[in-house]
């Protein structure tokens, strides 16, 4: 609990969750209410030493603030202090779906396809909203106590129109080639690739089963 600043000690940190592309997460309970969330720890001295850090974590902020999707995570508030930025964010008692096809290792063609349809609703709201993530992996999709879908982690999206994007972001093995090679680039289109990577992972572990009960 020493990571959270007296400004916000209403709420008290139970665990580290992870490391997310701006800033450390944390599970976090409401001291009142016992609510469960998670909270995104940016300290500002990062904002000196990162020169682009701080339009970044903003942009961010403002496109998380504006979507609004069953299968997208809730922006609950933003707080700050002296030392920190805190983004207090919906928790996915689920876990990452990497983690959840690793532990599980089998998965049915029905939940596979579930996965993806709500992966592909969620995106195509946000490409409706002019918003590309940039970031899509299996490690940046969460799940919540009902296993439903909820995309994450923002911190490379960005508002589009017809413009392409030039700078490269997100996880190679998820990437388009485009990105990956530095030229210009549709980022619709970036997280269409992406999308593919991630339905290629969920049959996958679908095949590993079918597999595994010819054999067995």
């Amino acid at each position: 609990n020493d990571i959270i600043d007296n400004e916000i000690e209403k709420f008290n940190v139970d665990r580290f969750l992870g490391k997310g592309t701006t800033g450390k997460v944390v599970l976090a309970h409401h001291k009142e209410n016992g609510m469960k969330v998670a909270i995104k720890i940016i300290p500002k001295a990062a904002f000196e030493s990162h020169q682009n850090l701080l339009p970044k974590v903003q942009r961010e902020i403002a496109l998380i603030r504006l979507v609004k999707h069953p299968n997208i995570i809730k922006l609950l508030d933003v707080l700050e202090s002296d030392n920190n930025l805190y983004i207090i964010l919906e928790y996915a008692e689920g876990g990452q779906l990497f983690d959840y096809l690793v532990i599980n290792r089998f998965l049915s063609a029905d939940k596979a396809m579930e996965f993806f349809r709500q992966i592909i609703f969620a995106i195509e709201y946000l490409h409706l909203h002019g918003i590309c993530h940039r970031d899509l992996k299996a490690e940046n999709i969460l799940l919540d106590n009902a296993m439903r879908i909820k995309i994450a982690d923002f911190g490379f999206a960005r508002w589009v129109s017809s413009e392409l994007l030039t700078d490269p972001c997100g996880s190679i093995h998820y990437a388009a080639p485009e990105v990956i090679s530095v030229n210009p680039y549709d980022g619709k289109a970036a997280d269409v690739w992406s999308i593919g990577i991630i339905l290629f992972a969920l049959l996958s572990v679908c095949f590993s089963r079918i597999f595994f009960l010819i054999n067995f």
